[in-house]
């Protein structure tokens, strides 16, 4: 059933729920209210048929009420994802949070605890196989056609497929001579960034703006032309991926996700830095960026030659000996140097723990004792 034609929900809590999502919504995106309320939904739903005495909020409780809710989200057939699991905790939590103040109730903030909400299984990086990359590539570039431009696109800037979709007609974006960007707009971390491309990246761009000016509906200023909503435009191009996998006979389900992780790869081993990563993708947090990053064998040997190769120290030698250390601010800073180098040399022999951060922090105070010395010793 379309959910916008579902009849109204008749409980008698439905009211103060909708209130509740109502409040909440105002500092939420669309699409998170939208959730919110179908939570209440399901909740109230389930309350209904197995638990019709509750009529009132204060007659709300953890057991039955609350874990009998969420023993029904674990006996789902077929099974509930895990995500979509934690998602509707966290939202029903957030209600109950809402109501906790605005109904002056304060049991109902206890009754979803932070040991209900199951954890993720961790994800392991899943980039495409040299082979799966190059099939998929060289089928693309023999189309030539909107979808597998827009896949190329995809492959060789690590966008999201929904942020393709949102990408504006004018995305590519000069950014000095000979020099050109892709403006990735607000996606799924409601970041924007910009992502440097080369020529063939921008020839990509201009075959996609070529296909959006010969499409028949009307401009809206995007690059992909949308037939209804972007939801069917993404599932547009997820069926094109899976019609192209199947022509060419791969046999495991490749999903859009996959070119994202085998850009990530991709710019690692060719020696961009981690934080550059970060800044690429779009992700705030090192954690989701290690996600992506698939290290095997092969790298780490590349890595352990190169250091064998160029040892790369952190903090520079210093460049008087302890027995030939200056005298008056001259020795001080000589002095500081030595000490700054012994520490850098410790840390880095430190397995992460406390110890280690609390040589950071240490490390990071004489740094500005040093530069302070070097302050005063410039006439």
């Amino acid at each position: 059933m379309n959910r916008a034609r579902r009849p109204p929900l008749q409980h008698p809590l439905a009211p103060v729920f909708d209130r509740a999502v109502d409040s909440l919504g105002a500092g939420l995106s669309p699409e998170t209210t939208r959730h919110h309320r179908g939570t209440a939904r399901n909740f109230l739903s389930y309350l209904g048929a197995d638990h019709p005495e509750v009529q009132r909020l204060d007659q709300l409780r953890r057991e039955p009420h609350i874990l009998g809710w969420m023993s029904r989200l674990r006996s789902q057939s077929p099974p509930l994802a895990t995500a979509s699991c934690i998602n509707l905790l966290i939202a029903l939590r957030c209600i109950f949070n809402e109501l906790t103040w605005t109904e002056q109730l304060s049991e109902l903030a206890h009754l979803i605890r932070r040991e209900d909400i199951p954890r993720l299984p961790r994800r392991l990086p899943r980039p495409l196989t040299a082979e799966q990359d190059e099939l998929l590539q060289q089928e693309f570039l023999r189309r030539n056609d909107l979808g597998g431009n827009a896949f190329l696109l995809i492959r060789h800037t690590g966008m999201r497929i929904g942020e393709c979709a949102d990408l504006s007609f004018d995305c590519l974006r000069s950014t000095g001579p000979n020099q050109w960007a892709v403006h990735v707009p607000l996606g799924k971390l409601k970041t924007e960034r910009m992502v440097p491309v080369d020529s063939f990246v921008g020839k990509l761009v201009r075959r996609l703006q070529f296909f959006r000016s010969r499409d028949p509906l009307p401009a809206d200023g995007r690059l992909l032309a949308r037939p209804r909503s972007k939801e069917a435009l993404v599932r547009q191009l997820r069926d094109y991926l899976h019609q192209v996998c199947h022509a060419l006979g791969l046999p495991i389900r490749i999903v859009p996700h996959q070119f994202r992780h085998s850009y990530a790869s991709e710019m690692l081993r060719a020696g961009v830095s981690f934080p550059a990563v970060m800044k690429l993708l779009g992700h705030t947090s090192p954690e989701m960026t290690m996600r992506y990053l698939d290290v095997v064998l092969t790298d780490l040997q590349r890595e352990f030659e190169l250091v064998r190769s160029k040892p790369r120290h952190l903090a520079p030698r210093p460049k008087a000996s302890f027995a030939s250390l200056r005298t008056g601010l001259d020795g001080v800073i000589d002095s500081l140097l030595a000490t700054q180098h012994v520490l850098e040399m410790f840390r880095r022999a430190l397995p992460d723990g406390a110890s280690r951060r609390r040589l950071d922090r240490l490390s990071n105070r004489l740094t500005k004792i040093l530069s302070e010395a070097r302050k005063l010793a410039t006439p």
